[in-house]
């Protein structure tokens, strides 16, 4: 098999391998790892329709992490992939009125972070052994509410490693934060700012491009990764969950192998869609990438215009994992329609960072013709939930929503019989006072738990693990600090 290196979006020069670029997370010059050539799938979808989750998955990133052994990647796939998942087949399609729904949340923390964060552990102590790494990992993440728990799960215990994860002081729903600040393990931190998501985000960027830093931690025998999507570990592994969808639609007859389908995605940092637009680059038959936005609707902008633009208001949505300003992920999308031209790409960065702001070229803006963006507002997502659940029964959460009314409004402006497959990205369980208020608003009056269990009753479905272990957990994680503190909490942390 063909070897594939990666380098970053930001510099010309030699590629890395694989677990070079999963343990260094982030590019030295700040760019994100991208591979240097997009590999092909090399089984039919026949072939990948007899599969089943596990043996797909390895198909996919042993074409992207050329460096792992066979037995190396199967034994992180299989590690990953097992019974912390609530269903045999990881990630089901759900078919309900006209789409199929992708259910990715039957993880441990019931969201679609899941399906990556199970294994990024096991590839990053892999790669670490691999490049004779003796030093600890430090996972740094910033999260909008879902990474944060997803990552904290996946890592606790994990010899080696520590993990300190930073969300918004209010900017998570109570599901959400509850399910961090009660996450055990001596090896995992949660640490609140006051701030919101892109402030904690830089703030994270900003500690892994301080060289200083690095050279004191490493003298204490720490070194730095990430967790983000902006790890190429990360984003590896969900690609593989939409060329599975695919496979699935093939072996259920809903598609013939090669026919074209498009896919929804609710997205905030533009990882999920990417993942999805790199399945469809190493051969999955998707046509159309629709890009669904909630109020904080940059990425809808950015598709109908061709300017990326930060500089407005933040809006707290409740879809928050989507309350995003800057969708660091796009960056890999922008290298690869600049002509895979680091100095252009690093010049719009740049701007990024210094006005808030880029406009792409016209001929940037013709390789676009793949994506569809629009937005929901907080009324047409509520309004989605309550309809569906009315018409079928089905319960959606909050994003997932925002994915589903886009999808109306896509085959409203872009007439398409393709088969559809909308990502799910979490269980309605994890955002439950929005979901329930949005099917009645007198459920408002009802505690947390109270709706947990009366979502349970009316959609007749069980109570996930996950939700059940945090009712009377106590909370562990308390700190919390000023955006500027961020650097200060690390070293104190590490120094314990």
């Amino acid at each position: 098999m063909e070897e594939i290196l990666f380098k970053s979006t930001r510099s010309d020069g030699a590629g890395i391998t694989a677990s070079e670029a999963i343990l260094k997370g982030l590019a030295d010059d700040g760019g994100l790892f991208v591979p240097m050539k997009m590999p092909c799938l090399d089984k039919t979808m026949d072939e990948l329709s007899k599969m089943t989750y596990q043996e797909l998955a390895y198909e996919v990133m042993k074409l992207f992490f050329t460096d792992f052994t066979e037995e190396e990647l199967k034994s992180c796939i299989e590690r990953a992939y097992d019974e912390k998942f609530d269903t045999e087949e990881i990630a089901p399609l759900a078919e309900v009125e006209g789409a199929y729904f992708l259910e990715l949340f039957h993880g441990p923390t019931i969201a679609f972070k899941d399906m990556a964060l199970q294994i990024l552990p096991h590839l990053l102590t892999t790669s670490a052994k691999k490049n004779g790494v003796t030093n600890d990992i430090v996972i740094l993440t910033a999260t909008s509410g879902d990474t944060g728990k997803a990552a904290l799960a996946g890592f606790a215990g994990v010899e080696g490693t520590h993990i300190i994860v930073f969300y918004p002081h209010g900017g998570v729903s109570p599901i959400q934060e509850r399910q961090m600040v009660t996450q055990k393990g001596d090896n995992t931190h949660v640490v609140a700012i006051e701030g919101n998501f892109d402030e904690a985000q830089t703030g994270v960027k900003n500690i892994f491009g301080d060289k200083e830093l690095a050279k004191e931690l490493a003298d204490k025998g720490y070194q730095f990764s990430s967790a983000n999507s902006i790890n190429i570990g990360r984003l590896i592994p969900q690609v593989a969950y939409y060329v599975y969808a695919y496979a699935k639609l093939v072996a259920a007859g809903k598609v013939g192998e090669g026919e074209k389908i498009n896919v929804v995605v609710p997205t905030g940092n533009f990882g999920n869609i990417l993942a999805a637009y790199y399945a469809k680059c190493i051969g999955a038959p998707i046509d159309k990438l629709v890009c669904a936005s909630n109020e904080n609707k940059v990425l809808f902008d950015f598709f109908a215009s061709g300017e990326y633009d930060r500089n407005r208001e933040f809006i707290l949505t409740s879809s928050p994992s989507m309350d995003i300003l800057i969708s660091s992920n796009l960056e890999r999308l922008i290298y690869k329609i600049a002509g895979e031209d680091a100095e252009a790409n690093k010049a719009f960065m740049d701007q990024l960072t210094s006005g808030g702001k880029y406009e792409i070229t016209p001929e940037m803006r013709e390789q676009l013709k793949d994506f569809y963006g629009n937005f929901a507002t907080e009324e047409e997502t509520a309004d989605a939930i309550k309809r569906l659940y009315e018409e079928t029964g089905y319960i959606m959460d909050t994003h997932t929503a925002v994915g589903r009314r886009v999808f109306e409004k896509f085959k409203s402006d872009v007439p398409s019989d393709n088969v559809t497959v909308i990502a799910s990205t979490a269980s309605p369980f994890k955002f439950t006072r929005s979901v329930m208020n949005a099917i009645d608003p007198a459920y408002d009056a009802k505690g947390d738990f109270e709706l947990v269990d009366e979502l349970s009753r009316i959609g007749n479905i069980k109570i996930p693990k996950a939700i059940e272990e945090i009712r009377n957990a106590d909370i562990i994680h308390k700190d919390v600090v000023e955006v500027n503190g961020m650097k200060d909490i690390v070293e104190k942390i590490l120094s314990e």
